[in-house]
């Protein structure tokens, strides 16, 4: 039977003015499990908000500390980055992707939110004609918000029919060829269905983004978390899959949250490639004035107004785990690697109750065990799904949010914990049960 009747979920979502829990975001998902939590005491299983699950890695705290008892606190820091972190990212990026990137280029952001909504104005405005996005769902909702807020148009596409390099090409070649698209979005692996673009089809990508002069903001969220490969080996092959080696045209974005479990300190980079940040654009001289260099205009005329610099001693932190993994000295990649454990146990029991995984496979090959995953039930929509868990306590947010078209639901794995795993299989129990035809 239900954990929660419809009555008192229509009732939080009152309380907490969600218009429709089927079509809600993260954070008015968040906002009725926790209101239904402290209602009645009871736990939900929260597969909705992609925060980290792990301890926050200690070498940069330590490090973070350090910085702010040398008294760097006091000074603003500069909007470019502080050196030690831009010297660290450019050694970080060549011992895992094999990629050289100029110091100059790896410009250190208020996390990677931050990171895209600065590159979504600068590729809009380089060129003129060239103000539109393509989005290669599924992907993370609040980019989309974040185009809203500019005012910036979109168009987007669901990869699911499309893998494979030759249809990817096909569509991308369908889409680009209008000339509008200022920048093409996705991440990899991919938040929400843990798909990883292979090889083959970022060649695709990176070829016709120079073809069609458009700019491939590459999302690195879940860096070297691709479990079955062996990736995380500072220096030495197999290095992570990237649209960096096929074009010119990438800007890169590194977050620190996910792999050293430094979400609260809000850090990434834009790591923007040597040729796009020299590329001179008179669209870009004109509105702001400056040089119109793409790698300047972004850094000190979009990105400074938007945060005035990252926290410097956050800088100080990042750059040491940076340089200690490049040293073999912090094992980031196994240190996350309890999200693959949790995926595959969580996994194991909904398909053992009758669910089935939403984007099953890579190309050819089974998709693999990480973050997040996607999670369908007979025929029932995203909506009907999203809806009928909470009942059974279990908050999750609809594919469709993410630009699927697919049915079904992401799940993340980041706040499941041991004592848990049985009050999901109990509920995932009852939910077959009465919903068996």
């Amino acid at each position: 039977m239900k954990i929660f009747s419809e009555e008192l979920v229509a009732q939080a979502c009152r309380e907490k003015n969600v218009a429709d829990l089927s079509r809600a975001t993260i954070g008015e998902v968040l906002l009725v499990a926790q209101y239904l939590e402290e209602k009645t005491g009871i736990p939900f299983i929260r597969m909705d908000q992609g925060s980290p699950g792990l301890p926050i890695n200690r070498y940069g705290v330590e490090a973070e500390k350090r910085a702010l008892d040398s008294g760097i606190g006091s000074q603003y820091p500069a909007a470019a980055g502080v050196p030690e972190l831009k010297e660290a990212a450019a050694r970080f990026i060549k011992a895992f992707i094999d990629i050289d990137i100029q110091p100059r280029g790896l410009v250190p952001t208020t996390g990677s939110v931050a990171a895209s909504f600065g590159s979504f104005i600068a590729c809009t405005q380089r060129i003129p004609g060239k103000d539109k996005v393509l989005f290669i769902d599924p992907g993370f909702p609040i980019q989309k918000s974040q185009l809203r807020v500019l005012g910036i148009g979109w168009r987007e596409f669901d990869i699911y029919p499309y893998r494979g390099a030759e249809k990817l090409e096909a569509k991308l070649e369908a889409e680009l060829a209008a000339g509008d698209i200022a920048a093409i979005v996705y991440s990899n692996p991919n938040n929400p269905a843990w798909i990883c673009l292979d090889e083959t089809e970022l060649e695709v990508i990176g070829r016709l983004a120079t073809k069609y002069d458009a700019v491939v903001m590459e999302d690195l969220a879940y860096f070297c978390m691709d479990y079955r490969r062996d990736l995380g080996r500072p220096f030495e092959p197999p290095f992570l899959p990237t649209v960096a080696r096929y074009t010119d045209n990438y800007i890169l974005m590194l977050s620190a949250s996910k792999i050293f479990s430094y979400a609260g300190q809000r850090i990434a980079l834009a790591c923007i490639s040597d040729g796009l940040y020299e590329r001179h654009y008179p669209a870009l001289a004109d509105r702001y004035h400056d040089a119109g260099v793409f790698g300047v205009s972004l850094t000190a005329s979009i990105l400074y107004m938007i945060t005035s610099g990252c926290t410097a001693t956050t800088q100080y932190a990042y750059a040491e785990m940076l340089r200690l993994s490049c040293e073999g000295k912090l094992d980031f990649v196994e240190d996350t690697r309890e999200y693959a454990r949790r995926a595959a146990r969580m996994k194991e029991i909904f398909c053992r109750h009758g669910f089935h995984i939403v984007y099953d496979r890579d190309v050819v090959e089974k998709v693999g065990d990480g973050f997040f995953f996607s999670l369908g039930y007979g025929d029932m929509t995203g909506e009907q799904l999203l809806l009928e868990l909470m009942y059974y306590g279990v908050s999750s947010i609809c594919l469709s949010t993410t630009g699927s078209l697919k049915n079904g639901v992401r799940a993340c794995v980041s706040r499941m914990r041991e004592e848990l795993y049985p009050v999901l299989e109990a509920r995932m129990d009852a939910f077959e049960k009465d919903h068996k035809s």
